[in-house]
């Protein structure tokens, strides 16, 4: 069995209680159904000795470009082979299905490290429950889509019906029984998200809502929709909310890529019981909120790196060279 480290290892102690001290180590980390034992590993190694942090690279723009188009081809080859394979898998029981499937997420976030140089750490494992419930995300980007099965699995998503109808990835997406809405229907998709969420959760599946219900650049803030703070008050489970900066690095509708270092946080989980669901989406929204300024305007965040490398130019002689590493392997911006 694999063990997260204590809390307050893995650097800011961002995963801990909503407003309380790091506290002591929940239960151990286990290794998610369907994830290869290799990826886990990685998982709770990165906790346990997280690597420096890297800055957003000042590469040149071509070479961006170039990263970004070479990882952009190898998902598409990705997808074209995973594609019919997961078709032909549908044939499969779910559990065996989705172990198939999900290995292509797996592949995408490997190659984006190694073509962008874009790596994440994530902190707050030891808060990840026993039994599969419901994850509140924030979304700002294709990214948290790709790495959070690392973290809970097996899973589903709550998603807008039109998702299925992308030829391949969507076929792709639908052989793992997503739970695809109708956002203009109103009340009957919110039955819908607690009718199959609710028989989801009693298979043992967990179930990931982002409840701005579309991707939101940084800094920004949309409504939290009521469907996963419901889904939670109607079953008694527990929500897990999830922060991250993925945005500041692979931006939404964006085709370039940053190298970096996201910081995934994954907050200790808000229990259901004799809340309201409106209260269970405030408790959520506020600490994924308040999470995201921290990782963003906090030392080692986007933002303060930002108004740093300003600083240094304006104190910087004219002339001198404004290179920097780009990715840690000695390429240099110009």
């Amino acid at each position: 069995m694999l063990e997260s480290p204590p809390h307050g290892d893995s650097g800011t102690g961002l995963g801990g209680k909503q407003g309380g001290a790091a506290g002591p180590l929940h239960h151990p980390f286990r290794q998610p159904e369907g994830v290869p034992a290799f990826v886990a590993a990685e998982a709770v190694s990165k906790a346990r000795h997280p690597v420096p942090e890297r800055e957003p690279g000042s590469a040149p723009a071509a070479l961006i470009v170039a990263r970004s188009t070479l990882f952009a081809a190898g998902q598409i080859l990705f997808t074209l082979i995973y594609a019919p394979i997961a078709l032909a898998a549908f044939a499969l029981p779910y559990r065996t299905r989705y172990r198939v499937v999900v290995q292509w997420t797996f592949l995408n976030i490997w190659w984006l490290g190694v073509t962008c140089g874009l790596r994440h750490r994530v902190e707050g494992l030891e808060n990840i429950p026993a039994c599969p419930t419901i994850v509140l995300c924030k979304h700002q980007s294709a990214w948290e889509t790709l790495v959070l099965p690392r973290y809970f699995s097996p899973q589903t998503w709550v998603l807008k019906r039109e998702l299925l109808r992308i030829p391949f990835f969507g076929w792709g997406l639908a052989t793992l029984r997503p739970i695809a809405i109708d956002r203009a229907a109103g009340r009957s998709a919110l039955e819908q998200v607690v009718e199959q969420g609710g028989r989801r959760l009693a298979e043992r599946i967990w179930v990931v809502v982002f409840p701005e219900g579309t991707r939101v650049a940084p800094g920004e803030r949309r409504r939290y929709r009521l469907g996963g703070a419901v889904l939670a008050a109607k079953t008694g489970r527990a929500v897990v909310p999830v922060a991250h900066d993925a945005g500041d690095y692979w931006p939404r509708r964006s085709f370039l890529k940053r190298p970096g270092t996201i910081r995934l946080v994954i907050g200790e989980p808000i229990e259901s019981e004799g809340l309201s669901p409106t209260e269970i989406n405030a408790r959520a929204a506020e600490w994924i909120e308040s999470t995201v300024r921290r990782l963003r305007e906090g030392p080692k965040g986007p933002l303060s790196r930002e108004r740093a490398s300003e600083s240094e130019r304006s104190d910087r002689p004219a002339g001198r060279s404004t290179s920097r590493d780009v990715d840690g392997t000695g390429a240099r911006g110009a």
